[in-house]
């Protein structure tokens, strides 16, 4: 669905913040890229959606290169919410916000309309739908601005910290609805640095000082703590856990389970 090729970008000449990312994305994988601050995530984020030109290398979303001429058709395959909602909206209302980005796709009023019902529902917004955004919290807000990204209906849904505002019943309930998109076949692209969304992904990439440091199976990078470690990352409780009783020659493989399992809401 996305290839990432010899991907290189600099905002100052000489001070690279990527280098030679090489990344693929399956058509309905569930990838999450972890990083500190700095790491260059959010970067590869808005490379992908084309809000800015690589240094070098190429973006190609499901068979299309990203380009000038086809950066529009790319954006309604590929939807992005930021960390901060402010920066996506355009509308009067809750109700005109979300209905923007569906104007842009000459989606048919009445379609339109059950759209934004629909999705307003989904993130908890019925209620608001009348209201200035400015007057909203943080938190609704960023519920707004993924109702939005939601009613486009696009094949990727890059979420680049889009939980951060979130309290956490908030946080779970789009938690959950992104994994009820993905069982549904969307691709969904996490940006984060928070463990318990990455765990729920497919496969982690881990991006330290602008590039890969490791690409593998969720379980497995999640497990790696010299290279949790190396990244500033931190392991999460269960899995300390799990490392301890390793660590201490004890096995107890129901346990493990139990702790992985733990780890991963599952």
């Amino acid at each position: 669905m996305i290839e990432i090729r010899d991907l290189s970008f600099e905002y100052q000449t000489g001070k690279p913040v990527l280098h030679d990312i090489n990344l693929s994305i399956k058509k309905g994988e569930w990838v999450t890229i972890l990083g500190h601050n700095g790491s260059g995530k959010s970067t590869l984020s808005k490379l992908i959606v084309g809000l800015l030109k690589p240094k070098t290398g190429s973006v190609v979303v499901d068979g299309l290169t990203l380009s000038h001429d086809t950066v529009h058709a790319i954006r309604r395959k590929v939807g992005i919410v930021f960390q901060n909602p402010d920066n996506q909206f355009v509308g009067v209302t809750v109700r005109d916000d979300i209905a923007f980005g569906l104007e842009n796709l000459q989606v048919p009023r009445e379609d339109m309309i059950e759209r934004i019902e629909r999705f307003a529902q989904k993130v908890g917004m019925t209620e608001f739908l009348n209201k200035e955004p400015h007057a909203l919290s943080g938190g609704q807000k960023q519920r707004v601005a993924i109702a939005g990204i939601l009613a486009m209906d696009t094949d990727v849904i890059i979420f680049d910290e889009a939980t951060s505002m979130l309290d956490p019943k908030g946080r779970r309930m789009i938690v959950d609805y992104m994994r009820q998109l993905n069982r549904e076949g969307v691709t969904i692209l996490t940006i984060t640095h928070d463990m318990k969304e990455a765990v729920l992904s497919d496969r982690i990439v881990i991006l330290k000082e602008g590039k890969i440091l490791l690409d593998d199976q969720a379980e497995l990078v999640l497990n790696n703590r010299d290279m949790l470690e190396q990244s500033n990352l931190e392991l999460l409780l269960p899995l300390r856990v799990r490392h301890a009783l390793k660590e201490r020659g004890l096995k107890h493989p129901e346990l493990e389970a139990l702790l992985w399992a733990s780890s991963s809401n599952k």
